[in-house]
């Protein structure tokens, strides 16, 4: 009945058709992720192709292209080879024969579902195992391409006598391929056990014979290969010694010379020895000895590795750390200042005294002539409020400072590209077509002079004029510019993508376009322009506007009638990622900045060659070197595995054009070995610095972030003697910014005209980046920092010239705020401002050396709260100068205050004269001097400057006409004329 029972077919369950369809809705489904992934995959590659291409840059793609498939094949398929080799071998080696035992039964279950698939697990695991090997060979292409392509740097270092290049170039691509194979036998090692252990070659659970004799020869040759690439770990480590960081210096220390150094000698034997012994196991048969020497060189590299440094650096260092290191300190300094690339700069003596006579005096006024009171970070709203037409145009975060010949005087400009911000588009306009096919493009750069408002009357010719506290429209400073393509397609803030062109020249054009509405008239309607450059990727064929769609995830490239057969569609526009993009090696500097060179605006990039391998040179964070209070771009180097390096070098200048997109790269630092690698991984792709244009020569400028770099390592490796160093009593840091509104933001870097001596003894103004430091941790200054930025003087560009104050009395910047803001003046005039609704804004503050001198000059601005059109004014300006506190409207308003001079200021007859001679008694002549002055101390202070402001009125009318020398008569005899009111308020105090 049982049987029966069994067999009645009532109970037999039906056919197993849900699973077949399950099985066939689950193969379906993941060959629709697999086409999703591949097709994605795909069409990224293929619309890089098509960037690059169009760009005429295919042979960065081709190099990248094939460098990356080689690397991910040759590793991918070595480790597949090496693995799915073993795992044959396991099986082909198995036992014929497997003794009884629970351990053996239940393995038999595994095995006959293993056995009859057995040819495809292999096949399945290995090129699984491959792919993850060969995706991680593809991150090392910079290490193979930089080892592929490396040379000398011709210089040693001090404790291997080995070439620079060799530490940069070579021994991380023998990092990667000694990791590679300790990872390749680990896993063989695993699969090939795994297999063993599953067919019987290994038996756990008897008490000998617990691995056949094929198991145990195989496994040891693994062990010993494993053991053998471990020693050739240590011989590699022995280098990474001059490069490894330390709670003192960067590099190689005694313990290390005399402990770590030997213990890796020593350890590198033992594992030498017993790889041996593993690969002599494959005959004698017994893991004695091979287990003897694992546990000796485990044993030591506790003892030897961790144990003993630490006894070295406890008892034989601490005690006279000082004389022990001297030597390795001594090391790291020359190897710091040669890696960041001011070795030769040597302070310069500086005493801050302002009791000098006036010929000590005559830099103040040169000096103050040009102080930019322009803030670039605090006058971006003006400039947005008052020169931008519509609410979806906006100019960057942070101005840009660059200087022009105007009248063939250099001028320094405060520059704002005028850039889409979709963001200002109205919400109910936010869609695909007015988002990628109308709203494409900004117009215009605005410009204003950075120096100082007007005084007296005489107003300065800035596109942003400065009158009653306020800006003004005015044209002189965006004249200067010239005529030039103004449609900013590629800039800082460009949208993600746009699509343009049209179908043909009788189609309507719908880009919008300021400039056409401003021809027209301000209150005209908005115009319409079409794209016509090249620096898009065509798109008209169907297959194109599939690999786009996919790229981009819209199927309005298929669509949309705005996608055409000429259309082209603009992507990275970004011009400090289009750099990147062209040359994948270089690290950009977070600020480009743009200028009109020949008819077009062109951002102009610095690119840096970077590593964290110069030998003995100190490490640091580029992030926390770079961090000051104006920094917007806070992620670190785009191109290294960390933000750490110990070596920069401003080896490229990029341009990136605004209206087409072309990217062109400039090898700038020749010399360096590294460009030279790259240069030859990528051949042309650089072109040579002599093709640099002369009007593209004129706005380059020194680096901002190469500077702030300099400067971060300077303030420690100005000491240039191992002992003072190490007791660090003179050690020095860059202050933080007093106005940041973030905390612990170092003081940015100013961009100023500094009076510079040259070989002649005369002063030279120069277009330099300036800094200052503090001794560390404290208020007072120690040094004025410049680097002269004049790309067209190659003579003296890049020099960094350091001005050290001795005493360290004089206040740094830190102090020099609390003194404005304690000042009770000051506290008086601001008052109404901190009443009221209109909270003052303190501006850069600038520190101006003259002879004998320092010049502190801030300014204060004012913004009206509760109003969205509101923008910062120009109210004050702070000054402080001989420990005294000045302020006033103007720039001389403040320096009469701070020297102590009353009344007000009447301007005399412009005569023409200096005022400085007394011959004939009424000042205005150019008398011999043999007169008498006359009147009180007071009154000749102000009649001296009151005929100085007469002086720089004349100066500015002879520049507005292109008189060049009247001018600079004129502005020669305005200085004189402060100078002498400056040593008559010497004299008062004096007195």
């Amino acid at each position: 009945m049982s049987e029966l029972f069994d067999d009645d077919p009532r109970d037999t369950p039906p056919p197993a058709e849900p699973p077949r369809r399950s099985r066939a809705l689950l193969v379906t489904a993941v060959v629709l992720i697999i086409a999703f992934f591949g097709l994605t995959s795909f069409a990224g590659l293929y619309t890089d192709r098509l960037w690059y291409k169009s760009g005429g840059y295919s042979e960065v793609f081709s190099v990248l292209f094939w460098t990356k498939t080689g690397l991910f094949l040759v590793f991918g398929a070595v480790m597949a080879l090496v693995v799915g080799a073993n795992m044959y071998l396991a099986y082909r080696l198995r036992p014929l024969f497997r003794p009884n035992s629970p351990e053996q039964t239940g393995l038999d279950r595994y095995r006959e579902a293993v056995t009859p698939i057995r040819t495809w697990l292999l096949v399945g695991a290995s090129l699984v195992i491959g792919v993850f090997a060969g995706t991680s060979a593809i991150g090392e292409w910079r290490n193979y391409l930089l080892w592929r392509n490396g040379v000398p740097f011709g210089q040693k270092d001090a404790f291997f006598d080995k070439d620079i290049g060799f530490y940069v170039f070579d021994l991380p691509w023998f990092h990667y391929l000694v990791d590679y194979v300790l990872a390749v036998t680990v896993v063989a090692l695993l699969a090939a056990a795994l297999v063993h252990y599953l067919y019987g070659g290994i038996r756990l659970q008897t008490s000998r014979d617990r691995l056949s004799g094929a198991a145990q020869a195989q496994l040891s040759v693994l062990l010993g290969v494993f053991v053998l690439a471990k020693a050739g770990d240590y011989w590699l480590d022995r280098f990474d010694l001059v490069n490894q960081g330390g709670s003192l210096i960067s590099g190689m220390t005694y313990t290390d010379d005399h402990a770590v150094l030997p213990a890796k000698n020593i350890l590198m034997g033992i594992a030498v020895i017993c790889a041996v012994l593993f690969f002599l196991n494959v005959w004698r048969r017994t893991w004695m000895l091979p287990s003897i020497g694992l546990a000796l060189l485990a044993l030591s590299a506790v003892l030897l590795g961790l144990i003993w440094p630490g006894i070295v650096q406890q008892f034989q260092v601490k005690p006279s750390e000082a004389d022990k290191e001297e030597y390795y300190i001594g090391k790291n300094i020359e190897a710091t200042r040669a890696a960041y690339d001011f070795k030769d700069v040597t302070p310069e003596q500086y005493q801050s005294d302002t009791t000098s006579s006036p010929s000590e005096l005559d830099s103040l006024a040169a000096s103050t002539s040009s102080t930019p009171l322009v803030d670039p970070q605090q006058v971006r709203q003006t400039f947005e409020q008052l020169q931008q037409a519509r609410a979806y145009y906006s100019v960057a975060q942070v101005l840009d400072v660059d200087r022009y010949q105007i009248s063939g005087v250099d001028r320094a400009l405060v520059l704002g590209v005028r850039e889409l911000d979709q963001s200002g588009i109205d919400a109910g306009d936010r869609n695909w077509s007015n988002l990628h096919t109308v709203y494409t493009h900004g117009n215009g750069v605005i410009a204003a002079y950075a120096n100082q408002r007007p005084e007296n009357n005489v107003q300065e010719a800035t596109s942003i004029r400065w009158a009653e506290g306020q800006p003004t429209q005015d044209e002189p400073a965006q004249n200067a510019l010239g005529d030039y393509e103004s449609r900013v397609y590629f800039g800082e803030q460009s949208p993600d993508y746009s699509v343009v062109g049209k179908a043909s020249s009788k189609d309507t054009d719908v880009e919008l376009d300021l400039s056409t509405a401003e021809t027209a008239g301000e209150d005209a309607a908005d115009g319409y322009t079409t794209y016509d450059g090249n620096g898009g990727v065509p798109i008209g064929g169907i297959f194109n506007q599939l690999m786009y769609a996919v790229k981009f995830g819209e199927p309005n490239f298929l669509l949309s009638g705005r996608v055409n057969e000429n259309s082209q569609v603009l992507y990275n526009r970004n011009p400090r990622d289009r750099v990147e993009k062209v040359a994948p090696w270089l690290s950009i500097d977070s600020d480009p900045y743009p200028a009109v060179v020949d008819g077009r605006i062109q951002w102009i990039l610095d690119g840096y060659t970077t590593t964290d391998r110069y030998p003995s040179a100190e490490r640091e964070s580029f992030k926390t070197m770079t961090n000051d209070s104006l920094q917007t771009d806070t992620n670190g180097l785009r191109t290294l595995p960390t933000d750490e390096i110990n070596y920069m070098r401003n080896a490229v200048k990029a341009t990136v054009d605004a209206y087409t997109g072309d990217v062109v790269l400039y090898a700038w630092d020749e010399s360096d070995p590294i460009l030279q690698a790259w240069r030859s991984a990528f051949p042309g792709t650089v072109k040579d610095r002599s093709e640099i244009p002369p009007d593209l020569l004129d706005h380059l400028r020194y680096p901002e972030d190469l500077f702030k770099v300099q400067r971060y390592q300077y303030a420690r490796y100005h000491v240039t003697d191992a002992s003072d160093f190490y007791q660090g009593n003179n050690r020095w840091q860059v202050p933080f910014d007093p106005n940041s509104k973030i905390a612990n933001r170092l003081q940015p870097p100013y961009r100023l005209f500094v009076n510079q001596p040259t070989a002649s003894g005369a002063a030279k103004s120069t277009f330099s980046l300036t800094s200052v430091f503090t001794p560390y941790k404290k208020g007072n200054l120690s040094a004025f920092v410049s680097v002269d930025s004049d790309a067209s003087d190659p003579e003296t560009y890049g020099r960094i010239r350091v001005l050290e104050l001795p005493d360290q009395r004089t206040p740094g910047p830190g102090l020099i705020a609390n003194e404005f803001s304690s000042n009770s003046d000051v506290r008086a005039k601001l008052q109404p401002f901190n009443l009221g609704d209109a909270p003052p804004i303190f501006g850069n503050l600038l520190t101006l050396p003259v002879e004998n001198g320092l010049v502190y000059v801030e300014p204060v601005y004012a913004v009206r709260a509760g109003s969205t059109s509101s923008f910062p004014t120009l109210q004050y300006v702070l000054v402080s100068y001989g420990g005294e506190v000045g302020i006033g409207k103007t720039l001389g308003e403040a320096l009469r205050d701070v020297l102590g001079v009353t009344g007000e200021v009447t301007t005399p007859p412009d005569t023409g004269g200096d005022g400085t001679g007394n011959g004939n008694g009424n000042g205005n002549g150019n008398g011999d001097g043999n007169g008498q002055p006359t009147g009180t101390v007071q009154e000749q202070i102000r009649d001296a400057l009151a005929k100085a402001d007469a002086a720089f009125a004349r100066a500015n009318t002879a520049l507005d006409d292109g008189d060049l020398g009247t001018y600079q008569d004129e502005i020669a005899k305005a200085q004189k004329l402060v100078n002498k009111a400056f040593a008559l308020a010497d004299q008062a105090k004096g007195d």
